[in-house]
């Protein structure tokens, strides 16, 4: 048996069908907010509050990229004085030193990476809010990626970590990690979180019919 192209696929919601997001057992004819016979698990066909909390991260998460570009993340003291960085002096400072690779590292991670999570999931929340039929396969792609370029969020912390010690160990200078980098990893932690809340399935949650049906 072949689905029919001309017909929206038939969502779980629609069959009344409700999964339990922890013991993986679906229910049918389930209502909202029962409990798994299974585990206990209170039920729901979607996060409860998604919407609401990811806008709140994201917005918190916002507020701080300011301070993750503004303030200093790194002090150099050396023999030459002390300098204090922010993410874009240091890319600066280690293109003008030769760690090309590193700045690059640092600025997509830090830079270019942040701001990507900060536009896509505003999209995500946008489109979402509406209930917009607009590019929902698209969409739901653009929320995967987000999930994966999010565990390497973290990775230019660790490299000024492990420059910080690096540099250390030969005696030449001391870096140390400014105001700027906790900033940094508040934005990091508040933007991981918004995509944990937001719940990829009102993606799909189209326009409601004139039926009171929800439309694929």
């Amino acid at each position: 048996m072949t689905a029919d192209p001309s017909q929206p696929p038939l969502r779980a919601i629609d069959a009344g069908l409700l999964p339990c997001r922890y013991c993986g057992t679906v229910w049918r004819q389930a209502q909202e907010g029962q409990a798994c016979e299974r585990c206990g698990t209170v039920l729901h066909a979607r996060k409860p509050d998604s919407l609401n909390r990811t806008w709140a991260l994201l917005i918190a998460a916002a507020v701080m990229y300011l301070p993750a570009n503004l303030l200093p993340v790194m002090i150099t003291r050396s023999l030459f004085g002390t300098q204090s960085d922010t993410i874009l002096s240091g890319i600066i400072f280690f293109w003008v030193s030769g760690s090309y690779g590193i700045a690059a590292i640092i600025f997509v991670a830090s830079f270019l990476v942040p701001l990507f999570k900060l536009a896509a999931l505003f999209v995500l929340l946008v489109n979402a809010g509406r209930r917009s039929d607009w590019r929902q396969e698209e969409r739901s792609k653009l929320y995967h990626v987000i999930e994966v370029i999010g565990r390497w969020s973290m990775l230019d912390v660790f490299v000024v970590a492990l420059l910080s010690g690096l540099v250390r160990i030969q005696g030449f200078a001391e870096i140390t990690a400014g105001l700027g980098i906790a900033a940094f990893a508040s934005v990091v932690v508040l933007t991981m979180l918004a995509s944990l809340s937001f719940d990829s399935k009102l993606t799909w949650d189209g326009r409601p019919s004139a039926k009171g049906k929800t439309n694929p």
